[in-house]
């Protein structure tokens, strides 16, 4: 089994030496950039790493693990802009550094770049690969529309809330270990058990960036914390601090929400003053632990043998402490 240092130095290098059109380097320029700020990888990996279960021959997934990798990145220069976010992993965001119109127009063209990796797995599941791509990424569009709607939104509910998350978020981590599983050969019914053991991740992954936004590191976040409370963004911490508030105690979290004040930082102040007040935090974990939960249940349930797990299991391990 290949470990998941090994996967992630191999998905960098594969992602590095993508080439491009010489005739606009504009276009391009900031494909190369956001690329290169690196991450986790974890899209990447965990579809090699899904593959791996299953098969030694990784090489035959690692060009649609770039390809969920590169699509994974255009949402985010997409997103930087809709929310008005100047930092991406601690340096300028891509409409930061090139303007709106370019960022636009090179996040456009990385969706197709994607596209083009994708079709490079093996003839015999291409058609397959390339289906629960294109469903995958209609399903981000359709999450990132509820996200938008949302802002209109008074109110919120938590079902709601989790739906969003699981479409915007969660269903590309479930398709990068599913599209592995397929490459790599598993039943059908394992890479059901992949994509759910997926899903379940990401939903908590997302509940994890809620909770890093408020109480994070900014050195270890990236970008600044505090910016969702700043943008009245309809995290899993406010949908549920509007749930359970009441009295007065709600009153002022909706005046706060509904405002616009000159200093931002007091508002964040007030606002995660009242999350204490409600242990809204101690929530957010407890429900981000019983999605990981459930998300080993499934893949206990894959059949392969135990030790053929345990890379998947302990990266799975070293992601799920990162907000305590």
């Amino acid at each position: 089994m290949f470990t998941s240092d090994y996967l992630r130095e191999l998905s960098d290098k594969a992602i590095t030496s993508l080439t491009f059109s010489p005739e606009a380097d504009k276009l391009f320029a900031p494909v190369r950039y956001i690329l290169s700020l690196g991450g986790k990888r974890l899209r990447p990996v965990m579809c090699l790493m899904s593959c791996n279960l299953f098969s030694d021959k990784i090489d035959e997934a690692l060009m649609p693990a770039v390809g969920i990798e590169v699509f994974h990145n255009f949402t985010l220069v997409h997103d930087d802009i809709m929310d008005k976010s100047d930092l991406r992993r601690g340096s300028p965001a891509v409409h930061s550094r090139w303007g709106l119109n370019q960022a636009l127009l090179s996040g456009d063209v990385m969706a197709f770049i994607a596209t083009d990796c994708i079709g490079q797995a093996p003839a015999k599941v291409l058609a397959k690969t390339l289906k629960l791509f294109n469903t995958t990424a209609t399903e981000v569009c359709i999450g990132q529309q509820i996200d938008i709607d949302f802002e209109k939104k008074k109110f919120v509910t938590e079902a709601e809330y989790l739906r969003m998350i699981e479409l915007k978020t969660a269903v590309l981590v479930a398709a990068s270990l599913k599209t592995g599983a397929i490459i790599g050969g598993a039943s059908e019914k394992d890479q059901e058990l992949l994509y759910e053991f997926g899903r379940l991740l990401g939903i908590a992954f997302q509940i994890q960036d809620d909770l890093l936004d408020t109480y994070g590191d900014t050195r270890m976040f990236g970008k600044k914390t505090g910016g969702d409370i700043a943008a009245n963004k309809k995290t899993y911490l406010l949908v549920k601090a509007l749930e359970v508030a009441g009295g007065e105690r709600l009153r002022t979290l909706r005046k706060l929400i509904e405002s616009s004040p000159a200093d931002e930082e007091a508002k964040v102040t007030a606002v995660k003053a009242i999350f204490d007040e409600l242990e809204i935090r101690l929530q957010a974990e407890n429900l981000a632990y019983d999605y990981i939960n459930k998300a080993f249940q499934s893949l206990e349930q894959v059949s392969v043998k135990p030790d053929r797990k345990s890379e998947l299991k302990q990266m799975t391990v070293n992601l799920i402490g990162r907000v305590k």
